[in-house]
């Protein structure tokens, strides 16, 4: 386990639980380096003035805030400090609620909470509480500087942070109303194309194809190996025939499934 990032305390009611914070989740994907062409020596990322594209040294740059086009406000350290948001190393559970109740899109970065030394019991005790009423805790938490709002749950038995989005900055979607009217047929054979290709969730089964063939990719250039040619891309015609074409993908489904089934069967019978 990597060093924890944040530590303190999660309150509800009079109970507090010390904990320390570690990240959940880590990013696979691939990062490049941008290098000179003729001798593949890297480039470095140099910060230049807008307006000349002259080089500037980092003491001389501060943080501003826009307040209008190109009118900005510069903020200190010590402006921050003015803010009356006590800074605290707490959690602070301010409701319970159902996790269904939050849609998904609210939820920003996960991370795992561990109980400190001597914080074991009531860490276990907030756990089988979450886990046993169905609920998940609405908090408010300060991490880096910044104040988040967070859902507390459980996951594997570890209580897990999640930060969330604020609702205002949550963007509303265009209309995709259109004209079209649907059909009941249209709509049930749909309705069975989902749930032919239902199953139960397991994320191990999927992986990031493109990372795999592009680390294969650059092994086989570094091995000075031919690269396989580019393939043509095939011109998606547009469908025609809605029905038609939802029909025949329930079709196809269904004839998988039974193919399953079949084998299924003999490998029970063997």
């Amino acid at each position: 386990m990597p060093r924890p990032i944040w530590s303190g305390t999660i309150s509800f009611g009079l109970v507090s639980v010390p904990v320390k914070m570690y990240s959940a989740t880590e990013s696979k994907e691939l990062k490049f380096h941008f290098l000179h062409k003729d001798d593949l020596s890297p480039i470095g990322y140099d910060k230049v003035r807008k307006d000349t594209g002259e080089h500037v040294d980092a003491d001389e740059i501060v943080r501003g805030f826009e307040i209008e086009k190109g009118k900005f406000v510069p903020l200190e350290d010590d402006d921050l400090d003015r803010l009356d948001i006590e800074l605290t190393h707490s959690i602070d559970i301010c409701d319970f609620v159902s996790l269904d109740e939050i849609d998904p899109i609210y939820f920003r970065k996960a991370y795992y909470l561990v109980p400190q030394e001597g914080a074991e019991k009531p860490y276990r005790l907030l756990v089988k509480a979450l886990d046993e009423t169905g609920k998940v805790g609405i908090a408010k938490v300060v991490i880096r500087n910044k104040e988040h709002l967070a859902a507390l749950r459980t996951y594997d038995g570890t209580l897990l942070l999640e930060t969330m989005y604020y609702p205002d900055e949550i963007r509303q979607p265009e209309s995709v109303d259109g004209r079209g009217r649907l059909a009941k047929g249209e709509v049930d054979m749909a309705k069975s194309l989902v749930e032919n290709l239902s199953e139960p969730f397991k994320p191990e089964k999927y992986d990031d194809r493109y990372r795999k063939e592009l680390v294969s990719l650059i092994r086989k250039k570094a091995k000075g190996k031919k690269l396989p040619e580019p393939e043509a891309e095939e011109d998606e015609g547009e469908v025609v025939d809605l029905m038609a074409a939802l029909r025949e993908s329930v079709e196809q489904t269904q004839r998988k499934q039974r193919k399953r089934t079949r084998r299924k069967s003999a490998r029970q019978a063997s």
